[in-house]
Protein backbone atom coordinates (compact mmCIF):
# COMPACT_ATOMS: atom_id res chain seq x y z
CA UNK A 1 0.00 0.00 0.00
CA UNK A 2 2.94 2.33 0.56
CA UNK A 3 3.40 3.19 -3.17
CA UNK A 4 -0.29 4.12 -3.38
CA UNK A 5 -0.05 6.27 -0.25
CA UNK A 6 3.08 7.93 -1.61
CA UNK A 7 1.30 8.61 -4.89
CA UNK A 8 -1.69 10.13 -3.10
CA UNK A 9 0.62 12.34 -1.05
CA UNK A 10 2.45 13.44 -4.20
CA UNK A 11 -0.81 14.22 -6.03
CA UNK A 12 -2.15 16.11 -3.01
CA UNK A 13 1.05 18.16 -2.80
CA UNK A 14 0.87 18.88 -6.52
CA UNK A 15 -2.74 20.09 -6.27
CA UNK A 16 -1.79 22.22 -3.29
CA UNK A 17 1.01 23.81 -5.31
CA UNK A 18 -1.36 24.57 -8.20
CA UNK A 19 -3.90 26.14 -5.83
CA UNK A 20 -1.19 28.19 -4.16
CA UNK A 21 0.03 29.39 -7.56
CA UNK A 22 -3.52 30.28 -8.60
CA UNK A 23 -3.82 32.54 -5.56
CA UNK A 24 -0.66 34.51 -6.32
CA UNK A 25 -1.17 38.18 -7.22
CA UNK A 26 -1.09 39.01 -10.93
CA UNK A 27 0.06 42.42 -12.17
CA UNK A 28 -1.22 43.87 -15.45
CA UNK A 29 -0.23 47.02 -17.31
CA UNK A 30 -2.94 49.48 -18.33
CA UNK A 31 -3.27 50.57 -21.95
CA UNK A 32 -5.09 53.63 -23.19
CA UNK A 33 -8.76 53.08 -23.81
CA UNK A 34 -8.21 54.69 -27.22
CA UNK A 35 -5.78 51.93 -28.24
CA UNK A 36 -7.97 49.18 -26.77
CA UNK A 37 -11.15 50.45 -28.44
CA UNK A 38 -9.44 50.95 -31.80
CA UNK A 39 -8.07 47.40 -31.80
CA UNK A 40 -11.34 45.85 -30.68
CA UNK A 41 -13.35 47.69 -33.35
CA UNK A 42 -10.75 47.52 -36.14
CA UNK A 43 -10.49 51.28 -36.61
CA UNK A 44 -8.51 52.16 -39.76
CA UNK A 45 -6.98 55.12 -37.89
CA UNK A 46 -6.73 54.61 -34.11
CA UNK A 47 -8.88 57.15 -32.28
CA UNK A 48 -10.40 58.00 -28.95
CA UNK A 49 -14.19 57.67 -29.04
CA UNK A 50 -14.75 59.84 -25.95
CA UNK A 51 -12.56 62.93 -26.38
CA UNK A 52 -12.45 65.40 -29.25
CA UNK A 53 -10.25 67.99 -30.97
CA UNK A 54 -11.15 71.11 -32.94
CA UNK A 55 -11.95 70.64 -36.62
CA UNK A 56 -13.58 73.78 -37.98
CA UNK A 57 -16.27 72.99 -40.52
CA UNK A 58 -17.03 69.52 -39.18
CA UNK A 59 -20.82 69.12 -38.87
CA UNK A 60 -22.58 67.78 -35.80
CA UNK A 61 -22.44 64.02 -35.82
CA UNK A 62 -22.22 60.74 -33.99
CA UNK A 63 -18.92 59.05 -33.24
CA UNK A 64 -18.02 55.35 -33.49
CA UNK A 65 -19.21 54.71 -29.93
CA UNK A 66 -22.57 56.34 -30.54
CA UNK A 67 -21.68 59.62 -28.82
CA UNK A 68 -23.33 62.68 -30.39
CA UNK A 69 -21.05 65.71 -30.69
CA UNK A 70 -21.45 69.35 -31.66
CA UNK A 71 -20.00 70.85 -34.83
CA UNK A 72 -16.42 72.03 -35.35
CA UNK A 73 -14.96 69.12 -33.39
CA UNK A 74 -14.16 65.49 -34.23
CA UNK A 75 -12.90 62.44 -32.37
CA UNK A 76 -9.25 62.76 -31.40
CA UNK A 77 -6.94 60.42 -33.32
CA UNK A 78 -3.97 58.75 -31.69
CA UNK A 79 -1.79 60.12 -34.50
CA UNK A 80 -2.86 63.74 -33.94
CA UNK A 81 -0.40 66.24 -32.50
CA UNK A 82 -0.09 65.81 -28.76
CA UNK A 83 -0.21 69.59 -28.39
CA UNK A 84 -3.85 69.75 -29.48
CA UNK A 85 -6.30 70.73 -26.71
CA UNK A 86 -9.06 68.18 -26.14
CA UNK A 87 -12.79 68.73 -25.59
CA UNK A 88 -15.87 66.83 -24.54
CA UNK A 89 -18.71 66.07 -26.95
CA UNK A 90 -20.34 69.43 -26.17
CA UNK A 91 -17.17 71.30 -27.16
CA UNK A 92 -16.17 72.11 -23.57
CA UNK A 93 -12.38 72.16 -22.97
CA UNK A 94 -11.04 69.31 -20.84
CA UNK A 95 -8.12 71.44 -19.55
CA UNK A 96 -5.38 69.23 -21.00
CA UNK A 97 -3.92 68.38 -24.38
CA UNK A 98 -4.03 65.10 -26.24
CA UNK A 99 -0.46 64.17 -25.31
CA UNK A 100 -1.29 64.54 -21.63
CA UNK A 101 -4.49 62.54 -22.04
CA UNK A 102 -2.79 59.65 -23.84
CA UNK A 103 0.24 59.85 -21.54
CA UNK A 104 -1.55 58.40 -18.49
CA UNK A 105 -0.13 55.04 -17.41
CA UNK A 106 -0.21 52.54 -14.61
CA UNK A 107 -0.54 48.99 -13.36
CA UNK A 108 -3.16 46.93 -11.59
CA UNK A 109 -2.42 44.02 -9.26
CA UNK A 110 -5.14 41.45 -8.58
CA UNK A 111 -5.01 39.14 -5.58
CA UNK A 112 -7.83 36.56 -5.22
CA UNK A 113 -9.08 35.94 -1.67
CA UNK A 114 -10.21 32.65 -0.16
CA UNK A 115 -13.74 34.02 0.27
CA UNK A 116 -14.07 34.56 -3.50
CA UNK A 117 -13.46 38.31 -3.40
CA UNK A 118 -10.40 39.97 -4.88
CA UNK A 119 -8.04 42.67 -3.63
CA UNK A 120 -7.20 45.11 -6.43
CA UNK A 121 -4.31 47.56 -6.14
CA UNK A 122 -4.13 50.28 -8.78
CA UNK A 123 -1.08 52.51 -9.28
CA UNK A 124 -1.39 55.42 -11.74
CA UNK A 125 0.72 58.30 -13.01
CA UNK A 126 0.32 60.99 -15.67
CA UNK A 127 -3.18 61.88 -14.52
CA UNK A 128 -4.62 65.38 -14.42
CA UNK A 129 -3.41 66.80 -11.06
CA UNK A 130 -6.25 67.07 -8.55
CA UNK A 131 -8.83 65.64 -10.96
CA UNK A 132 -11.55 63.15 -10.04
CA UNK A 133 -11.48 59.56 -11.28
CA UNK A 134 -13.25 56.27 -10.62
CA UNK A 135 -12.63 52.57 -11.16
CA UNK A 136 -15.17 50.42 -12.95
CA UNK A 137 -15.40 46.81 -14.06
CA UNK A 138 -16.26 45.97 -17.67
CA UNK A 139 -18.55 43.00 -18.29
CA UNK A 140 -17.80 41.80 -21.81
CA UNK A 141 -20.13 38.81 -21.38
CA UNK A 142 -23.22 41.04 -21.50
CA UNK A 143 -24.80 42.72 -24.52
CA UNK A 144 -24.37 45.61 -24.56
CA UNK A 145 -21.20 45.58 -22.46
CA UNK A 146 -22.07 46.31 -18.84
CA UNK A 147 -20.23 48.43 -16.27
CA UNK A 148 -20.30 48.20 -12.48
CA UNK A 149 -18.23 49.95 -9.78
CA UNK A 150 -15.07 47.94 -9.16
CA UNK A 151 -15.91 47.70 -5.46
CA UNK A 152 -19.44 46.52 -6.29
CA UNK A 153 -21.15 49.36 -4.44
CA UNK A 154 -19.76 52.68 -5.68
CA UNK A 155 -18.66 53.54 -2.14
CA UNK A 156 -14.88 53.27 -2.48
CA UNK A 157 -14.15 53.27 -6.22
CA UNK A 158 -13.67 57.04 -6.65
CA UNK A 159 -10.46 58.96 -5.98
CA UNK A 160 -8.58 62.15 -6.80
CA UNK A 161 -5.12 62.36 -8.33
CA UNK A 162 -2.56 64.18 -6.21
CA UNK A 163 -0.79 67.41 -7.19
CA UNK A 164 1.69 65.38 -9.28
CA UNK A 165 -0.98 63.46 -11.18
CA UNK A 166 -0.29 60.27 -9.22
CA UNK A 167 -2.80 57.99 -7.51
CA UNK A 168 -2.64 54.69 -5.64
CA UNK A 169 -5.94 53.03 -4.83
CA UNK A 170 -6.94 49.73 -3.26
CA UNK A 171 -10.44 48.29 -3.55
CA UNK A 172 -11.98 44.90 -2.89
CA UNK A 173 -14.06 43.46 -5.72
CA UNK A 174 -16.90 41.19 -4.54
CA UNK A 175 -15.88 38.49 -7.03
CA UNK A 176 -12.58 37.59 -8.66
CA UNK A 177 -12.34 39.04 -12.17
CA UNK A 178 -12.05 36.80 -15.24
CA UNK A 179 -11.35 37.30 -18.95
CA UNK A 180 -14.95 38.50 -19.24
CA UNK A 181 -13.85 41.56 -17.26
CA UNK A 182 -11.47 44.50 -17.33
CA UNK A 183 -10.42 47.19 -14.88
CA UNK A 184 -11.39 50.59 -16.26
CA UNK A 185 -10.15 54.04 -15.20
CA UNK A 186 -12.75 56.76 -15.81
CA UNK A 187 -11.87 60.47 -15.82
CA UNK A 188 -14.65 62.81 -14.63
CA UNK A 189 -14.34 66.14 -16.40
CA UNK A 190 -17.01 67.67 -14.14
CA UNK A 191 -14.73 66.85 -11.17
CA UNK A 192 -17.55 64.90 -9.54
CA UNK A 193 -17.82 61.24 -8.59
CA UNK A 194 -20.96 59.50 -9.78
CA UNK A 195 -21.23 56.61 -7.34
CA UNK A 196 -22.61 53.49 -9.01
CA UNK A 197 -22.75 55.19 -12.40
CA UNK A 198 -19.95 56.32 -14.70
CA UNK A 199 -21.71 59.56 -15.62
CA UNK A 200 -22.51 60.82 -19.14
CA UNK A 201 -19.91 59.16 -21.34
CA UNK A 202 -18.15 61.62 -23.63
CA UNK A 203 -19.57 64.57 -21.70
CA UNK A 204 -18.46 64.29 -18.07
CA UNK A 205 -17.11 60.72 -18.03
CA UNK A 206 -14.26 59.57 -20.27
CA UNK A 207 -12.63 56.13 -20.33
CA UNK A 208 -8.90 56.75 -20.11
CA UNK A 209 -7.14 53.49 -19.23
CA UNK A 210 -8.13 49.84 -19.32
CA UNK A 211 -6.61 46.46 -18.43
CA UNK A 212 -8.48 43.36 -19.60
CA UNK A 213 -7.96 40.24 -17.52
CA UNK A 214 -6.08 37.55 -19.51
Amino acid sequence: MRPVISLLIAVSASIGSVCAFAQKPATLTFETHAAFFSTETDQAAPLDPQVFVQAVGTPTGRGPQGIDHVGDIRNARVGDSGALPIYNAHGKPLVMNLGEWLGARGTVTLEPRNDGSERIDVSLAGLQPGAEYSLFENHFDTHPIGFTPLDGTGQSNSFAADSYGVARVTVTAPKALTHDNAVLVVFHSDNQSHGEMRGDVGINAHHQLIARIP
